[in-house]
């Protein structure tokens, strides 16, 4: 039966992705009573075999049960490539297997922020416990009370550690500053913010600053409390 919903979940996103030429074939065989529910289902077999080949195998990974997100960039894609403007739906899921099975990222500077606060702030945390840090980062980066950036949410003052603890940021556990980099590009590309209710605070448990007095606790997640101010 999970092989029968995997099937149909890939089959679904690839009816997505060929969008108005999938209608186009509809339209054209019921103008055509010759045509067999057999030679139909061929038509229809034969196109996903098509447009499966045009998908990316990390999006092919990406299939699986978890979150909807929509890629941004989607629009601008489809309008370079002469297509039509079809949101494509990807699938992440928080945990390890899924992050190992995409492919390594990089990117600009933000990415990079963005990246190396995960590392610093979040690498001993569990994928769903990064995925929430890069929420908060995020969420401050479109506050109006915070800098219009992530290089400048991250570097502002001392409000992450690492800014100021007058150690190097240099990553020295490859595999972690892979699997951050990973997640800062899915969330740079639109991944939802889905585990915090839109909190631009958090701390460790072992600690409670004075803020945590005054803001609203969203949700707990590992060694971090996080909140909305």
């Amino acid at each position: 039966m999970r092989l029968l919903q995997g099937w149909t979940t890939a089959l679904a996103a690839t009816v997505a992705l060929s969008g108005a030429a999938f209608a186009d074939v509809t339209v054209s065989q019921s103008n055509d009573p010759a045509i067999t529910l057999g030679g139909q289902m061929t038509s229809l077999l034969g196109m996903e075999r098509t447009a499966m080949g045009q998908v990316a195998p990390a999006r092919l990974a990406a299939l699986a049960d978890g979150v909807q997100i929509k890629r941004p960039s989607a629009k601008r894609e489809a309008k370079k490539a002469g297509l039509p403007e079809i949101s494509t739906p990807n699938l992440i899921r928080y945990d390890n297997s899924f992050l190992d099975a995409l492919p390594a990222t990089s990117g600009d500077e933000q990415w990079q922020c963005l990246t190396t606060a995960l590392y610093h702030e979040a690498r001993g945390e569990s994928v769903r416990g990064q995925f929430a840090v890069a929420e908060v980062i995020l969420n401050r980066a479109d506050s109006p009370a915070y800098p219009r950036s992530i290089c400048g949410v991250v570097n502002q003052g001392c409000q992450f550690s690492y800014t100021c603890d007058g150690k190097s940021d240099r990553a020295k556990e490859k595999g972690a500053w892979i699997r951050a980099g990973k997640i800062a590009r899915l969330m740079l590309d639109g991944a939802p913010r889905a585990l915090t209710a839109g909190a631009t605070h958090f701390h460790t448990v072992n600690i409670r600053p004075s803020w945590s007095r005054r803001f609203e606790r969203t949700a707990a997640i590992g060694a971090h409390l996080f909140y909305r101010q």
